[in-house]
């Protein structure tokens, strides 16, 4: 049913939904390059298991991630693994982007146990959906450390709950608590800390009930309105959608007993 990857990343897999816990809690999971590594191709090999539809992507508590881990950075503590070619994992795209996770064409669920800092907000920020628990908190210390973002903050952040906010977060420092990030966009969902695994399961399970073709063709169809660069193109982009979708790709008529059941409930 599940396995277990190294000790820096677990990983199970239980109906159809790959569950990936960051596992460095004496770190607060901070992102060693071992850690980035394993966790880049966990989320690859989900992208291509077959028995896979949904990822979530959490940490040991009571952090979810404190960011890239900067006493390796610093040369405070040896490299925990060797860096990779580029191409090869996590690191930074033609685009510009530092990405941690790769691009696949399955959703992936950030539950977000605890403090998401930095890197570790860019972590959560590059997943598909982010569920909190209500211990969650959020924060963007760039500043605060001296160093740069790199992985999407001042795009990704922006996009999300609007630029001023987040310009006020990444001058400041200051946190966000669990219902603030709610109230603001940044996360879709806040639960009780303990109903935070068992309710991303639920919405995962929302998704591996859905028709996994037009599931799939639906994400990347979003992250291509992400790059539209006007209304009327991402409008444009919608009725390619539609047009192009071929009839037959979908069993429709098997599926609609379903999804009437579904709304009745």
């Amino acid at each position: 049913m599940g396995s277990a990857s190294p000790s820096n990343l677990l990983v199970e897999v239980d109906d159809r939904i790959a569950t990936l816990t960051l596992n460095r809690p004496q770190a607060r999971n901070a992102l060693s390059r071992a850690l980035t590594h394993e966790l880049w191709d966990a989320a690859t090999a989900a992208g291509a298991d077959p028995a896979v539809d949904v990822v979530i992507i959490t940490g040991s508590d009571p952090a979810f991630c404190a960011g890239v881990d900067l006493k390796e950075v610093a040369g405070e503590i040896a490299a925990t693994a060797t860096e990779r070619p580029v191409g090869d994992g996590p690191g930074r795209g033609s685009d510009g982007l530092y990405r941690f996770l790769p691009v696949i064409d399955k959703p992936i669920i950030a539950a977000v146990n605890g403090v998401a800092v930095t890197g570790g907000l860019e972590l959560a920020l590059q997943c598909t959906l982010l569920v909190a628990s209500d211990r969650a908190r959020f924060a963007d210390t760039h500043a605060r450390v001296g160093v740069m973002p790199g992985g999407g903050m001042t795009v990704l952040l922006a996009q999300t709950i609007g630029v001023r906010r987040a310009v006020e977060l990444s001058l400041t420092g200051n946190f966000l608590s669990a219902e603030e990030a709610l109230r603001l966009g940044l996360v879709n969902h806040v639960v009780p800390h303990e109903e935070l695994l068992p309710f991303a399961r639920r919405l995962a399970g929302d998704i591996v009930s859905n028709d996994q073709v037009g599931v799939r063709r639906l994400l990347l169809h979003y992250r291509r309105l992400a790059s539209a660069a006007t209304l009327e193109e991402a409008h444009l982009l919608e009725g390619i959608l539609a047009e192009t979708w071929e009839r037959g790709t979908s069993d429709v008529g098997a599926r609609r007993a379903d999804v009437t059941s579904r709304g009745r409930d």
